[in-house]
């Protein structure tokens, strides 16, 4: 086992407990069903899955989510401890079955300026939800503009020694960063623990943990009737859903950042396992959270025995530090889950994206939908404006005008090479983006139109862009010729791929098929040997 995956996971063991605590309770359950989940998912994902950083644990988010699916549902506290056991195994089912239907092609749809927008996003999320736990102050609110607001409106019943506490355990964390060699998480836990008992901290009002449950239970499962049963389905959908937005977010955020290769379809299968067996140990919902995701990162991760070291260590704690634990400072929590989210606020690649003027505004809709909309809806807006980002790019191209550069057979755009030049009678153009039904009637009447003016006897369109025609810009392209035969002006198709002349032959346009090369050298030599014949005659 190497050393780095080994320290890392300890660390992540020592976030993972704080974070199990703090997600049980949002959704209403005991504690030790996301401590299980935990380590099942850990275990589970690092047979299956294939990133070295993921840390496959109960997330806010989900946790949020089976609280208002609960909340539904009839029954007592301990019926709804069944219903939640068969939300988890259905969201198991459902993520098994989109890997069989290989859906995972579908995150192509989210594009790297929307994954860093959303990690900046939630990166703030967490934290914003933590400062109530350090603050000592019990704070409800259904979104982050109302939480702040309460944070405000309760200033006066700040908890002193808990800031005190939560700031110090905070402070320790940022600067154990400097020793690698140190799991700084744990340590600090421990420090936490070692403080609460000298200091009496409970007694100066500083929540703790409290004991901690372990003993396991055969599952106990309530009678579901349909109506039942298709209820609790529909609310697992946007738990499938919102897991999947903040895992892939995760996993294909941080393989970017590392050059790492990850397969959706595989990801999808792995959280699909490791729900599966969340359900079977009456766990939580489990994913890839951003934060545990985040202290694997910062602590050196190379491999998945981080997280087999993460589950480990998070059961020792558990089993042999349990009535330590019970006197662990909630403020001293709260502080490992900020500290791990620190280095995820750096606005450098969203300052980059304004730099290069691309996608920034994607970007930042990324990063306000998740502030202000929650993750799931936040990530459905921030790939709805990356979405209409490409349709405006797509039905907006630029059509360039190519000349000859020097005697060689390279053809560049006259606007950009000014040494570039035109052939003699001949204009030609090239889109810069594919040909389809939203932009094919804009472009080319544009190009008649511009041919017309430009009282040129033939023209010569590049399709290097097109790799395939659907009907309406066949249909479109057809009119093109038509117009320009009708102007006494010839066409002639370059760099014509082989999709697009089967789309030809079978739409009958044998005869533009005819005017079909290969390249634009080869195009203008046709249409110069067909300029000359006729002069000829």
């Amino acid at each position: 086992m190497r050393g780095r995956d080994l320290i890392a996971g300890l660390s992540v063991a020592g976030l993972m407990l704080p974070e199990a605590v703090a997600y049980a309770g949002i959704a209403g359950l005991p504690a030790q069903r996301a401590i299980f989940a935990a380590i099942a998912g850990c275990l589970i994902y690092a047979c299956v899955g294939q990133s070295r950083f993921a840390i496959v644990s109960p997330t806010s988010s989900a946790a949020a989510i089976l609280a208002a699916t609960l909340a539904a549902m009839p029954g007592s506290l301990a019926i709804k401890a069944g219903f939640a056991t068969i939300a988890v195994a259905f969201t198991g089912i459902m993520f098994t079955a989109a890997a069989a239907a290989r859906l995972g092609g579908l995150t192509g749809f989210i594009s790297r300026p929307v994954l860093r927008g959303f990690a900046f996003g939630l990166a703030i999320t967490i934290i914003l939800k933590q400062l109530p736990i350090l603050l000592g102050v019990s704070v409800h609110a259904p979104d982050l503009l109302h939480l702040v607001a309460a944070l405000i409106r309760t200033i006066p019943a700040w908890s002193v020694p808990s800031l005190a506490v939560g700031s110090v355990a905070l402070a320790a964390l940022v600067g154990l960063r400097r020793l690698p060699a140190v799991p700084g998480a744990l340590l600090v836990l421990g420090l936490g623990i070692a403080a609460s008992t000298l200091f009496r901290l409970p007694q100066h009002g500083v929540a703790t943990v409290g004991m901690i449950d372990t003993s396991l239970v055969w599952p106990s499962l309530p009678v579901l009737g349909w109506s039942e049963m298709s209820r609790l389905a529909q609310f697992t959908l946007p738990l499938v859903l919102i897991l999947f937005a903040e895992s892939w977010g995760t996993i294909r955020a941080l393989a970017l950042r590392h050059g790492d290769s990850v397969d959706a379809n595989r990801e999808l299968g792995a959280l699909g396992a490791a729900n599966l067996a969340s359900a079977i140990v009456q766990g939580m919902p489990v994913g890839a959270g951003f934060s545990a995701g985040s202290a694997s990162e910062a602590a050196g991760a190379t491999s998945r025995l981080t997280g087999v070291v993460a589950a480990a260590g998070l059961a020792i704690l558990i089993l042999w530090a349990r009535p330590l634990i019970a006197d662990l400072p909630e403020p001293v929590l709260a502080a490992v889950v900020i500290a791990a989210l620190t280095h995820a606020l750096d606005p450098g690649p969203l300052v980059r994206l304004w730099r290069i003027g691309r996608d920034q505004y994607v970007a930042l809709g990324a990063a306000l939908g998740v502030l202000a909309l929650g993750v799931l809806d936040g990530m459905m807006v921030a790939i709805t404006l990356s979405l209409a980002a490409l349709i405006q790019r797509l039905a907006t191209p630029y059509v360039a005008e190519l000349g000859r550069l020097g005697r060689g057979h390279d053809f560049v755009d006259l606007a950009r090479h000014p040494d570039a030049i035109a052939a003699p009678g001949i204009t030609i153009w090239r889109p810069g983006q594919p040909l389809f039904f939203a932009n094919c009637d804009m472009m080319l009447s544009d190009i008649v139109r511009r041919a017309k003016a430009a009282a040129c006897r033939a023209i010569i369109l590049s399709l290097e862009e097109s790799f395939d025609l659907d009907s309406t810009a066949l249909d479109a392209l057809a009119e093109c010729d038509r117009a320009l035969h009708d102007a006494g002006i010839r066409l002639q198709l370059a760099r014509v791929h082989d999709h697009v002349r089967d789309v030809l032959a079978s739409g009958g346009m044998s005869d533009l098929l005819a005017r079909c090369s290969y390249s634009v050298d080869d195009a203008v030599a046709a249409l110069k040997a067909m300029l000359m014949s006729g002069e000829a005659k």
